[in-house]
């Protein structure tokens, strides 16, 4: 039996996340429901224009909340990331840490500033980020503990990394010890802009295929250069051996081989969907950990980005809160 379920690589960021109106957006031209690379003057520039404003701050990083939502539903997670010897990267790792998230050393001398992004959120749920990798910038080969990597079952990539050359250069690394180990090889593409500005190092990153890929409908259809979500799927399926993409409230389609399923969704009121992709494939994960069927655990998945919906912010606050979405996910008629 192997020490880990997945063995995550991603970057390490503490989230800042603030309710704001459409006017503040097009006012410090913030674009709207994408993730963009900012540098510290433009993040604490808009900082300083939401001074006074409520926020919530949570450890953060696309596949950091996968896997600290994995662990919650029962999983054995192990994340490779980077953070500074500053207050933000302390307040990540004891985040981490508590949830019961195994991670690579992090040597005390570590200069720099760990990773920030601001979340913005407006009134129809839509989430805007702004991105300071910090330090997580300079993920690389020394993050990865080949070790844990090859005592895991999956390997989980989060695409936000093709925006880093080293960080990049650590997924080669880590898909090396996959295919010599035996394991299995998931990637999410994490975001449209990475689609759009960062193809290149996602294709480096996907190699000869991984078995398993997570994507949006908007992803999928920038990927394919298509407005037609079948001839996106027709595309994908030469990278995955099987795909999940997530329809919004629609639910999500599940593509294996020539098994195709569109998997309902629960629809709910949004509030904020920032998170509901990574706690989506965070509840696949598991699901798969525990030899869910591919639709079950999509299904899974569906339900778990419904109930993170309904709350600001892109996680839960505690494993309690996961644990308990689990058993109401257990009480709903199948």
């Amino acid at each position: 039996m192997k020490r880990f379920d997945i063995y995550g690589l991603g970057n390490a960021l503490v989230d800042m996340e603030f309710a704001v109106d459409d006017s503040f957006l097009a006012r410090h031209r913030v674009d709207k429901g994408h993730m963009t690379l900012v540098d510290e003057s433009r993040l604490d520039h808009l900082l300083d224009h939401l001074d006074g404003l409520e926020r919530k701050r949570t450890s953060g990083g696309s596949a950091a909340n996968s896997l600290i939502a994995a662990q919650a539903f029962g999983a054995r997670a192990f994340y490779s990331c980077k953070v500074a010897s500053d207050a933000t990267g302390k307040f990540f790792l004891d985040d981490l840490r508590r949830i019961g998230v195994t991670t690579n050393p992090h040597p005390t001398g570590n200069e720099g500033k760990s990773g920030r992004c601001l979340v913005l959120i407006t009134p129809d749920a839509e989430r805007s980020m702004n991105t300071f990798l910090g330090i997580s910038g300079d993920l690389g080969a020394a993050e990865v503990n080949a070790d844990a990597l090859a005592d895991s079952r999956f390997l989980y990539i989060e695409g936000f990394l093709a925006s880093s050359p080293t960080a990049t250069d650590a997924v080669l690394r880590c898909r090396e010890v996959a295919t010599e180990r035996n394991v299995a090889t998931v990637m999410t593409l994490s975001d449209a802009s990475m689609v759009a500005h960062f193809r290149e190092a996602l294709l480096a990153m996907l190699g000869n295929g991984v078995d398993h890929l997570f994507c949006n409908e908007e992803e999928a259809l920038l990927w394919a250069h298509t407005d037609r979500l079948d001839v996106a799927v027709n595309e994908l399926k030469d990278i995955a051996r099987s795909v999940n993409i997530t329809l919004g409230g629609r639910g999500s389609l599940v593509v294996n081989g020539h098994d195709r399923a569109e998997v309902p969704g629960f629809p709910v009121r949004p509030v904020d969907t920032n998170g509901a992709g990574d706690i989506y494939a965070g509840a696949c994960l598991s699901g798969w950990c525990q030899d869910m069927p591919a639709r079950a655990a999509a299904r899974f998945g569906n339900f778990a980005a419904s109930r993170l919906i309904l709350e600001y912010g892109a996680r839960l606050t505690d494993a309690a809160a996961y644990r308990k979405l689990k058993q109401d996910f257990a009480r709903q008629p199948h």
